[in-house]
């Protein structure tokens, strides 16, 4: 079901200043870790469009990770430490697991990884942590989806990967803060289905032992812009990044932090984890 435009432009809403990619003819480019002297860490120009980010508190019945590409659940970890890799593994994969088998109805999920995001221990050099990505983007696509979960599935040795991969799968993010409320670098999301083919523009990722490819997004006025304010620990929001299915459903959703003008100048630095999934669903 696609949302009625006068639904969502009667919610409140908060300007925001989105970077989106300038069309280029070159496939860009972006490192993952320090380039070699004289390249940069990201090529391609970006440009700055103010929007309207909707609050989508109120209509979180009414969206759907298979038709505008993200939802929110209520769902208490027991993890203790976030920062802990181990008791994330150990823990947080398999709550993330059966999390997401509940909601979506497939047969088997996969966790291949995850990113824990902290701009104020990134930038004292702590190991393991990023900084929150203020660039419209989607983390794979068409060509990446398939390479990457196939790629999971060898890493496992798994059996059965080629008939899994005949059969529909999606690789879904699963974004939660990790203390207290986000009031600082919340994320954006935009609705798949106002996101054009044209809109996306395969980019190298580039890592010290493969590359791998992502959506970077130019700019559309149609797009449509939530987030969730104030998101608690006890909150996830499910972001659509793959699906094989190439007609009817949610396929890229679009994210992005961004500064929330709402916020407090001197609020607390986001502090989240989102975890990479592999989604099979039932032949």
């Amino acid at each position: 079901m696609s949302l009625d435009s006068q639904l969502f432009k009667e919610l409140p809403h908060v300007e925001g200043e989105l970077n989106y990619l300038t069309p280029t003819a070159e496939k860009p480019v972006n490192y993952t870790y320090e380039p070699p002297l004289g390249i940069p860490q990201r090529s391609g120009k970006y440009e700055v469009h103010t929007l309207p980010i909707y609050n989508a508190r109120t209509i979180s019945q009414d969206v759907s990770l298979d038709q505008q590409g993200f939802a929110l659940a209520e769902h208490h970890s027991t993890v203790e430490d976030f920062y802990d890799q181990d008791e994330v593994r150990r823990v947080y994969y398999p709550e993330a697991e059966q999390l997401l088998k509940d909601l979506t109805g497939a047969q088997r999920v996969i966790v291949f990884d995850h990113n824990l995001r902290n701009a104020e221990r990134a930038k004292q050099g702590e190991q393991g942590i990023k900084t929150p990505v203020r660039g419209v983007h989607n983390d794979f696509t068409a060509k990446s989806g398939y390479s990457r979960a196939r790629a999971v599935l060898e890493t496992l040795g798994t059996e059965d990967s080629d008939e899994l991969l005949q059969h529909r799968f999606s690789v879904v993010n699963l974004w939660r803060a990790i203390a207290g409320p986000v009031q600082e670098s919340p994320l954006a999301v935009c609705d798949a289905q106002s996101i054009a083919p044209t809109d996306l523009v395969a980019t190298d990722l580039v890592y010290r032992d493969r590359v791998g490819e992502t959506y970077a997004v130019t700019y559309n006025p149609k797009h449509r812009w939530f987030y969730f304010p104030q998101m608690q620990r006890n909150e996830a929001l499910l972001i659509k990044c793959f699906d094989s299915a190439q007609e009817g459903l949610a396929r890229f959703a679009a994210h992005t932090a961004f500064d929330d003008p709402t916020s407090q100048p001197d609020a607390p630095p986001r502090e989240s984890i989102e975890l990479r999934t592999l989604v099979f669903y039932a032949a």
